[in-house]
């Protein structure tokens, strides 16, 4: 039996058209800058916490004792940083009389080896945008589920969740939108906010502008961005909060699950960061993190090439009592 060649179909020949078909690629939360990359020197993520209090301050009698000020109690917090590493291996025979993709030429090395780094750098970012959105609900999960971080635990506040009980007519939809607002208002302590936006299932924003006390302001909001030539999913603002649909999946995965929304704080400066460590690297050790790594070695005995390429961050929201999760019904 004659033994086929797997790479037989890209040998260099004629060939009239081309189609790469990569999987949509989602960056959202990345676009809309809400975890800022932090560098830090350590593979651990050092927050100091710091409970301070108010109070009014007592009228003293002139010369009197004034009253005094006591410092607020210091707590600091490690958490470890995860790392993130993805490796491929080009074989000689991937570039020995294969053709590039959509042309006639012979593949050069160079070109593969950029094709794969695109691919490797791909997977490490929509790695990135899964960890945010999971960030942005309170728990830092990996790839495969597993809890990395529960800030909701780690910083000891309760959850808050907001069913908006939109298949109920009579729901009153600004009262619970004043109620989100009003919450993340009252625990973005500390830092400074711009507003409320919420990233949303397309089945809650679908819900949401179809309720009949939303519709007339939905309306109204349509036939503006329809005149400016908007995307009417790219924010519709009602009760005070933005609602963005995000209709996001990796591998599969839902970023957000049908039905349901997430809340938080935008224009916030502390609030949310992407804590990057530096790659294990003997050069690097001891360096400032950055984002993205990536190294191309010789195989053994010189029989092609490794490509090693490394992430090491931690998104993180370090005020989560100031999220939100909303619930359709």
């Amino acid at each position: 039996m004659p033994i086929t060649n797997p790479f037989s179909a890209f040998q260099t020949r004629d060939i009239n058209a081309a189609i790469n078909l990569i999987p949509n690629q989602y960056g959202l939360l990345g676009t809309k800058n809400v975890f800022p990359i932090k560098g830090t020197t350590k593979t651990v993520a050092e927050i100091e916490l710091k409970d301070n209090t108010l109070a009014l301050l007592p009228v003293t009698a002139r010369g009197g004792q004034p009253s005094v000020g006591a410092a607020g109690k210091r707590r600091l917090k490690a958490i470890s940083i995860p790392q993130i590493a993805h490796e491929d291996l080009i074989h000689p025979e991937d570039v020995d009389g294969v053709r590039a993709f959509g042309g006639n030429a012979q593949l050069a090395l160079q070109a593969l080896l950029a094709d794969r780094m695109q691919m490797a750098r791909i997977k490490h970012d929509q790695t990135l945008e899964f960890m945010r959105m999971s960030a942005l609900k309170g728990v830092l999960v990996d790839s495969s589920g597993a809890t990395l971080v529960d800030t909701f635990t780690e910083f000891g506040v309760t959850k808050k969740t907001v069913n908006f009980a939109l298949t109920t007519a009579t729901t009153n939809v600004l009262a619970k939108c004043l109620e989100v607002a009003r919450h993340i208002e009252d625990n973005v302590m500390g830092d400074v906010m711009r507003g409320v936006e919420v990233l949303v299932s397309r089945q809650f924003f679908e819900a949401l502008t179809d309720h009949a006390k939303v519709k007339e302001a939905f309306a109204n909001y349509q036939e503006a961005s329809t005149r400016l030539g908007g995307d009417l999913r790219k924010g519709f603002t009602f009760g005070g909060i933005t609602f963005i649909e995000y209709n996001g999946a990796v591998a599969g995965r839902k970023l957000i699950e049908d039905g349901m929304g997430h809340a938080y704080p935008s224009g916030t400066n502390n609030t949310f960061n992407t804590f990057v460590a530096p790659a294990d690297f003997n050069e690097t050790v001891g360096s400032l993190g950055q984002l993205f790594y990536a190294k191309v070695t010789p195989a053994k005995n010189d029989r092609g090439y490794e490509l090693h390429t490394q992430a090491n961050p931690l998104p993180l929201c370090m005020r989560p009592g100031a999220l939100v999760e909303l619930i359709a019904s």
